[in-house]
């Protein structure tokens, strides 16, 4: 019970769902998603360690990088319908799309130019 708990905890806020929907492109280092989202990294970190303890990302750490990417097959089967359930019904939605557009421009931008800029704001 504490899973399902865990998962729709994490669904229930919508920078969450972005983020999810922007790793389904692929890895994603923590500066870009942040980019995108528009939000403070500390904020963005907190969002991404409730997905991981969800179960619905993967973290792993490259030096001073921070990447994400969703589960792979050995997911649980919970993390799996949770995942089709957006796929299937949030990928032609507009932020959603707006969102594909910016992390496109934004995988253009060298992560250590974008992680410069960042620190800056």
């Amino acid at each position: 019970m504490q899973a399902i708990l865990a998962l729709t905890k994490a669904l229930a806020d919508e920078n969450r769902v972005r983020a999810l929907m922007m790793l389904r492109q692929g890895e994603l280092c923590v500066c870009q998603i942040i980019e995108i989202l528009g939000l403070a990294p500390s904020t963005v970190s907190k969002h991404m360690s409730i997905l991981r303890q969800a179960g619905l990302v993967e973290g792993r750490k490259q030096g001073r990088w921070m990447f994400y990417s969703l589960p792979g097959k050995q997911a649980p089967k919970p993390v799996k319908q949770a995942m089709k359930l957006l796929l299937d019904n949030l990928e032609e939605t507009g932020q959603i799309q707006k969102d594909d557009k910016k992390l496109q421009t934004t995988l253009s931008i060298d992560r250590e130019t974008l992680c410069r800029r960042q620190i800056k704001k």
